[in-house]
């Protein structure tokens, strides 16, 4: 059985084929004839996305515009994936988190972070209406429901666990279990627009994507198709601790937004946080983000975490600035969100401000992430498996006892 998520259209095309029956004229050339099959089988791969990504139908049986034959057969031969969800938390910001059970017991999970209120949801604030599904006393953003806000990301996981092994995260303590396929991948998503319109996807949860490059870009190119779920380019973001050749052969495979997680503006302060810099450090990092094919009007984010007493001085904000010129990009920068047994702290508000005014006076483009959801342990860098190899369980009993 094949999961309908791992398919692309063109692949779907290709399975239905074989199936398709078209009406042969006394003369049609063998080659006419299988254009016209291929054609019909397009057209019925075409409809297939239509009913599952933006109908949310999952029952072939009720897809009454294809033959009973071809019902019958993607029943016996294509299953449509669900994910089982274990678990979720509500925020008191709105943000919603869902911890996902797989078929073979792993768990991973994503995020659904509201933000940008419409001019709906400033009036309505407080109202009393629910944010996807559940209500909470107190007049908190929680009670604002989805069409309240402008945007709504889905946070997304690309493996179970990261062997990335950054410091400051909460998924690279536990370490990788494994990747996950297509079908797990897509089927997030999927799963997040059943409960809200979902405009935006960021590949920033469990895992670095791009260790896991072939389910991550044949994703993307699912989650892209106009025929389903329909994001644009420019709404789907891929982001990396910085694993280079693979940077590179993004830009070639997929056309999606890139977000590098920089961190430091030394090789010795990032080798200590981030592992990966021994292998492909700052200098070769900028290289490949400098023929990254970012196309017109868009930018390159560098996410910077700031690390009390590690990399939030202003001569780091003046490295930082020399590192990312001439490359088209903003900086995000992100207060780091704690979590038990970090041997790491958030900075002070004034330091941070500081940090970011430095930037903007001389004509940087920067943002400071307002962390949502930590209250859940949904924040960047605070998401993890209850189950799986995990080394490093010991540090985080609460954690687990929190999302059990």
């Amino acid at each position: 059985m094949i999961p309908f998520q791992s398919l692309t259209q063109e692949e779907l095309s290709g399975l239905l084929l074989p199936l398709s029956e078209v009406k042969v004229r006394h003369g049609d050339s063998e080659d006419l004839i299988q254009k016209k099959k291929l054609k019909r089988a397009r057209y019925r791969a075409k409809q297939l996305f239509h009913w599952v990504y933006q109908r949310f139908i999952t029952d072939y049986e009720l897809m009454t515009d294809l033959s009973k034959p071809l019902r019958v057969w993607l029943k016996d031969n294509v299953f449509i994936f669900r994910l089982d969800e274990f678990k979720s938390q509500q925020s008191l910001d709105g943000t919603k988190k869902f911890l996902w059970k797989l078929t073979d017991s792993k768990t991973i999970e994503s995020v659904i972070i509201p933000a940008a209120l419409s001019e709906k949801g400033k009036t309505a604030f407080g109202d009393g209406k629910r944010f996807m599904g559940r209500q909470v006393d107190g007049e908190d953003e929680s009670e604002l429901s989805a069409d309240h806000w402008k945007r709504l990301t889905a946070c997304i996981s690309s493996q179970v666990g990261c062997a990335m092994a950054c410091k400051f995260c909460l998924t690279g303590i536990q370490g990788l279990d494994r990747h996950l396929k297509v079908h797990e991948i897509v089927a997030q998503v999927h799963e997040l627009r059943r409960v809200a319109p979902i405009t935006n996807i960021v590949f920033m949860g469990m895992g670095e994507p791009l260790h896991n490059f072939e389910s991550v870009t044949k994703a993307c190119k699912i989650l892209l198709d106009q025929d389903g779920m329909n994001f644009s380019k420019r709404k789907i973001t891929v982001s990396t601790s910085g694993l280079v050749p693979a940077m590179i052969e993004l830009g070639k495979t997929v056309d999606v937004s890139l977000a590098i997680s920089l961190n430091a503006t030394t090789d010795e302060i990032r080798s200590q946080i981030m592992p990966v810099n021994k292998k492909w450090p700052i200098s070769e990092l900028l290289k490949a983000c400098r023929e990254y094919p970012v196309g017109s009007h868009r930018r390159i984010t560098f996410e910077y975490v700031l690390l009390k007493g590690i990399n939030d001085t202003l001569e780091d904000a003046k490295r930082l600035i020399q590192l990312t010129k001439g490359i088209p990009s903003k900086i995000n920068l992100i207060p780091f969100n704690a979590h038990s047994g970090s041997e790491f702290q958030r900075p002070d508000d004034q330091v941070v401000r500081t940090f970011q005014e430095y930037l903007l006076d001389r004509n940087v483009f920067a943002s400071v992430r307002i962390s949502r959801g930590q209250d859940i342990l949904a924040a960047c860098g605070q998401l993890r498996s209850i189950f799986g190899t995990a080394r490093g369980t010991e540090k985080h009993k609460d954690y687990a006892l929190q999302s059990g």
